[in-house]
């Protein structure tokens, strides 16, 4: 029985025998009170205690029970496409380790019997490219775009120049945006000393940025030079290739005339400056270790990185050259060379330095980037996928079904929706919406562990990992529908600012300086504000499942974000 004042008088809840509620009021039994009202608020009784109603008007508490549970539904459907999707990859992954495991077993076997003629013909090892007879090297063109790059155009430069090649089979081209005519000269000088030392290098400026990257290189190719070049090698400024880069990653097209393009992996130089180059090294891992593994295993396509690469100049040409009508011109390009049949593959063994973005806003603009080119690509390139007569429907299923709609479109919506929205409306409206277990615990949990498992020396970061990424996913979902919409910043392309490993030079910053600087997030702000409310209503009036303690942690997080505590802090420019 509970005991409070309504107008003055008395009023209990009443709990028969047999369950059934009623409330006394002034000697008067009332059968099954549920709502009552005292100074405009609302008040329910039942469930153990009486309390608040969800909203100012009381017909809202139903329409958002029914509104919550639909979304429960719909986020439940999404979260089990992305779970089957992430068991699909992580099956073909091990089933790919596994054939590897018994393969270098035959290998140890063979070479213990010493029939090393047997092992060299079943392998596959008798690369002309690898003995060094240079004569058969086809001509390679390097590609360099570049956009003010103050801080990276020397590594980048001096890595592609020291590419083990034959010097007459080999042109290196930078294709230099800079607006800054100081960075051009900087840029400009360096290749006139390259130059000088015998490597065959040009330096090409543009009047104007049209089409951005994809439009330098378009104009690249076309330069009277680079027309007789077989295949074309990508680097991006802040790319760092091996020397043996160009001879470990030619031999598969130039055996197989059907493979388009070779894509290595990335290794990351500046892994170690903060919690948020770790995060990314997590997501990126397991990009290339399970989505481009199991892509170039299964399908013989993947997303083109847009760097780390190697193209086939005849399908390069076959596809439609490049393209500025997305943000995403590499996966463009590659969607539209394998409509056309061509074949890729992903050299996992062969791995390319580069840098991470290390400060948040640089990071923003990527993920914008990197989010939004894709739904917006789908869009546009969906009626070319239906009408190809080249692909299987199979493979048709895989660009349309897995490639975009589950990893490019629901894989960020679902994260937002139902970590950020659903679940504390569900808080809101609790009694009213089952939310199940499987869908708030145990799928996240299969697919969190199945992405630490590219970076096990992350694991302890797993917890930082998750409440970042639903943070981000505020401005990833954003972007999607951006893109799908095609909407005002759907083709907006901010160069992603690199430091050039210095870290050191932020550190040199005094602490007061380095706190004025910091940016404030309003976005991350207010959903912060939002998830905390949420979280001390669960706290104060519920708790039973604990969700407030989830609420907590994502609202720090986002507060965290909020004033700017992610990332490298880096000095301002000096004026």
């Amino acid at each position: 029985m509970s005991i409070f004042e309504y107008n003055g008088s008395a009023m209990m809840v009443m709990v028969g025998k047999n369950g059934s509620k009623g409330l006394t009021c002034g000697g008067t039994r009332h059968e099954e009170p549920r709502v009552w009202c005292r100074g405009g608020s609302r008040v329910v009784a039942g469930g153990g205690g009486v309390r608040p109603a969800r909203g100012l008007a009381g017909v809202a508490v139903a329409r958002g029970g029914a509104g919550a549970a639909a979304a429960v539904y719909l986020c439940a459907t999404m979260s089990l496409m992305l779970f089957l999707e992430r068991l699909y990859m992580a099956a073909v992954v091990a089933g790919l380790w596994l054939q590897r495991r018994r393969k270098r077993a035959r290998r140890r076997r063979l070479l213990a019997g010493d029939d090393v003629r047997k092992r060299v013909q079943d392998d596959g090892d008798d690369d002309d490219l690898e003995s060094g007879e240079d004569r058969r090297c086809p001509m390679v063109l390097v590609q360099i775009p570049m956009f003010n790059e103050r801080q990276v155009y020397r590594l980048s430069i001096g890595a592609a120049c020291g590419l083990s090649w034959p010097s007459d089979r080999l042109v290196i081209q930078v294709l230099d945006d800079s607006t800054d005519p100081a960075i051009r000269e900087l840029v400009e000088v360096e290749c006139a000393r390259w130059s000088g030392k015998g490597v065959r290098i040009r330096y090409e400026n543009r009047s104007n940025r049209s089409g951005y990257k994809a439009g330098a290189m378009r104009e690249g190719l076309r330069k009277p030079y680079a027309r007789g070049c077989e295949f074309v090698a990508i680097f991006d400024a802040d790319f760092q290739p091996d020397a043996d880069f160009l001879r470990c990653a030619v031999p598969p097209p130039l055996r197989d005339p059907g493979v388009a393009l070779v894509q290595a992996r990335w290794r990351f130089v500046n892994v170690g400056d903060c919690i948020l180059t770790r995060i990314q090294e997590m997501s990126l891992n397991y990009h290339f270790a399970v989505e481009q593994e199991v892509g170039s295993a299964c399908h013989a396509f993947f997303g083109f990185n847009g760097t780390a690469g190697v193209w086939r100049a005849a399908a390069l040409a076959d596809a439609g050259g490049w393209k500025e009508r997305t943000t995403v011109e590499d996966m463009d390009l590659a969607v539209r060379a394998s409509l056309r049949g061509w074949r890729f593959v992903y050299a996992g063994d062969l791995a390319v330095r580069n840098e991470l973005p290390s400060t948040f806003r640089a990071y923003r603009y990527q993920q914008h980037r990197w989010s939004c080119g894709p739904a917006n690509l789908l869009r546009k390139v969906l009626p070319e996928i239906l009408r190809s007569d080249r692909v299987s429907p199979w493979k048709k299923l895989h660009l349309l079904y897995a490639f975009f709609f589950v990893r490019k479109v629901v894989a960020h919506l679902v994260t937002f929706l139902f970590y950020c929205l659903v679940i504390p409306a569900c808080v809101l409206v609790q009694g009213d919406v089952h939310l199940p277990k499987y869908v708030a615990v145990y799928v996240p949990a299969v697919i969190t562990l199945l992405n630490a498992v590219c970076t096990p020396r992350s694991g302890h970061l797993l917890v930082f990992w998750i409440l970042f990424e639903n943070v981000m996913s505020l401005h990833r979902s954003k972007a999607v529908v951006i893109g799908l919409l095609e909407a005002s910043r759907a083709n907006e392309c901010v160069v992603t600012d690199k430091l050039g490993g210095g870290k050191a030079a932020a550190a040199t910053t005094p602490a007061k300086q380095l706190l004025r600087r910091r940016e404030v997030h309003v976005l991350e702000l207010v959903m912060g504000a939002c998830l905390l409310y949420c979280a001390v209503y669960d706290m104060v009036f519920f708790g039973q499942d604990h969700f407030y303690l989830y609420l907590i942690l994502q609202s720090a997080a986002a507060f965290i974000v909020g004033f700017g505590y992610v990332g490298a802090s880096v000095p301002a420019a000096p004026s």
